[in-house]
């Protein structure tokens, strides 16, 4: 990737920036802005131009050992676009080992694999320290006596707890007090007999109308 001279300016300028935030300017900040669009673009176009060749290198290898020169003016063009070889470049370098051109692309091949072999062992070795864990979240040590015989399904404390604690009585309710008696009447209270007397029936009279009428 090359700068041009207005985009180094700009560049030295973002990074004075960067150490110096305070002061910035409108303009500042729109110079850096279009610069970090043209650094996405340009990103964005290496992405595309990588992607080009690693095709076109693998149409050159399949077509292999007629085209030879092309395929390792390809390899070289992608190796400086950031391309790593894989297998299948390996394999047809070593067949084309006799070439001159082709051990040299070989060697540089070879060394690039190992870097990258390396660089992945020492990322899968690296040494993670081990998570602490806080004085508050640390075991707790069993006190001297061991746990007290509990009863399946209950779950409780230490035995020296349950010791201390003295046994609680249910406590006892008392009893529901009766309702008041009703007061007792000053005067007995008269019987339906007493307030109801029976009537005695009507006595027949001395002379009855048939004898009036015989006599």
């Amino acid at each position: 990737m090359a700068f041009g001279a207005e985009e180094l300016r700009v560049l030295r300028r973002a990074l004075a920036l960067a150490l110096q935030p305070k002061t910035a300017s409108a303009e500042d900040v729109q110079d850096c802005l279009r610069l970090a669009e043209s650094l996405d673009e340009a990103v964005r176009e290496g992405v595309r131009l990588r992607a080009f060749l690693v095709a076109d290198l693998a149409r050159y290898r399949a077509a292999l050992p007629g085209t030879t020169a092309g395929y390792l003016t390809l390899l070289e063009e992608a190796l400086g676009a950031g391309y790593r070889p894989d297998v299948d470049d390996l394999s047809a370098l070593r067949a084309l080992r006799g070439n001159p051109a082709a051990a040299a692309v070989l060697d540089r091949c070879l060394t690039l694999a190992e870097q990258d072999v390396r660089a992945r062992l020492a990322r899968r070795t690296t040494v993670r320290p081990a998570p602490t864990v806080p004085a508050s979240r640390t075991r707790l040590l069993a006190l001297p006596g061991g746990l007290s015989e509990r009863p399946s399904g209950m779950v409780g404390g230490p035995a020296g707890e349950d010791a201390k604690e003295p046994v609680r009585k249910p406590v006892e309710r008392p009893a529901p007090t009766p309702p008041p008696a009703a007061p007792k009447p000053s005067r007995p209270i008269p019987t339906p007999g007493e307030v109801f007397p029976r009537r005695k029936p009507a006595s027949p009279p001395a002379n009855p109308p048939q004898q009036l009428a015989a006599g």
